[in-house]
């Protein structure tokens, strides 16, 4: 099963080299993929399945449409085009520092570094935090986290191994250590965002920009919490970050709905015009693959996680994957962006479709990610 789901996903990258030429997929309308000049901030992510399937055939032709990508971001960094987020550790992870782990390419092992700077520039001493959104002084985003940037921060870590430089880490660590303490409340259950007073670093008050309601559980911002906890547990081997995310992980697994794929929050009411979230699952699916890399043997959570995993995969493959459909541009069906904003609330979304390919080929061949040097 996995085997021909890879097979079919393989295929259709290959064939959106051609139809994306220079540009970078992001959400669809209606089955097709809106295309922009690389900036978004969802740009990364077509470069690294580009990346994932080079490694996982061998084929040149994925490898030449990936550097393509890489010298983009090359532009558009120098050119400081779209960086004013913190969504760099994505566009960057999965580009520059994917050709540097995969080919030791050292131009791109600069442009990294590069970015890592990029994103040191979005944090904030006063707050002690890295702001997410929006210029620095920001009425309403001055001083917001968000739980996206636990996958944002391996870029800042992967910084201190390559530099030494005590800046990066030091910035990761407590950015991950306050989203530990704010964003993830006592049920296991995580806020989307949190708000600090920008001049003391007070915490405000928890609430949401894509969930439901404020008190809610976004289930994409589960699953960012999920994979972002293990993968600060790999980087600094504090246990207080691998159990956070075995946490998160079980409140997600104990509310997979009948066909293990979740709605696009676990407190919005459910009825037959209720939107699903592919992509949560598939964030979920390749967080649970590098969780489970990294616990012990005789962990007593490792059988239920699994057994979850297996659960998750399954459904993605057999209901939600677009094999079968040979003309279609995505990978997962049903994948949602930002339901409330009336964004691409039903379609495919490019994360959605990296996070499935880099959860098969893991599974596959052992091929993974980029957030992180191989050994």
């Amino acid at each position: 099963m996995w085997k021909k789901a890879i097979e079919d996903a393989v295929q259709k990258t290959r064939a959106n080299i051609e139809r994306y030429g220079d540009l970078f997929p992001h959400v669809s309308d209606k089955g097709k993929y809106q295309l922009n000049p690389n900036t978004d901030w969802t740009d990364g992510f077509w470069s690294g399945m580009l990346w994932l399937c080079y490694e996982y055939t061998g084929d040149d032709a994925f490898r030449q449409a990936a550097r393509r990508t890489v010298e983009s971001f090359r532009q558009r960094l120098d050119n400081n085009v779209s960086l004013d987020h913190h969504d760099i550790g994505f566009l960057y992870s999965l580009s520059s520092k994917a050709q540097w782990i995969v080919e030791k390419d050292e131009s791109a092992r600069k442009l990294t570094l590069e970015a890592a700077d990029a994103l040191m520039k979005r944090w904030r001493p006063k707050s002690q935090l890295i702001q997410a959104w929006g210029p620095e002084g920001d009425p309403n985003n001055g001083g917001r986290i968000i739980i996206d940037c636990m996958m944002n921060l391996p870029l800042l870590y992967w910084a201190y191994e390559q530099t030494g430089n005590e800046k990066y880490r030091d910035v990761a660590v407590i950015h991950a250590e306050k989203s530990r303490r704010f964003l993830v409340r006592g049920d296991d259950s995580s806020y989307h965002t949190f708000y600090f007073d920008q001049e003391t670093g007070d915490s405000l008050r928890g609430g949401t920009h894509q969930g439901y309601r404020d008190g809610s559980t976004w289930t994409r911002g589960q699953a960012w919490g999920i994979y972002g906890f293990a993968l600060s547990y790999r980087y600094t081997g504090d246990k207080a970050y691998m159990e956070t995310s075995k946490r998160l992980a079980r409140y997600f697994l104990k509310r997979l709905p009948e066909d293990h794929v979740v709605y696009w929050d676990f407190d919005v009411p459910v009825n037959a015009d209720t939107y699903r979230d592919s992509s949560a699952s598939a964030i979920t699916s390749a967080g649970l693959l590098e969780l489970l890399s990294l616990l012990p043997a005789d962990d007593g959570d490792r059988a239920y996680l699994e057994e979850g995993l297996n659960r998750s995969m399954k459904g993605l493959v057999e209901k939600y994957a677009t094999t079968g459909e040979p003309n279609a541009e995505g990978l997962l069906n049903h994948g949602s962006y930002h339901i409330r904003g009336g964004l691409a609330p039903d379609d495919h979304v490019i994360w959605g479709d990296y996070y499935y390919l880099e959860a098969l080929v893991r599974m596959d061949k052992g091929i993974t990610g980029y957030w992180y040097e191989r050994k």
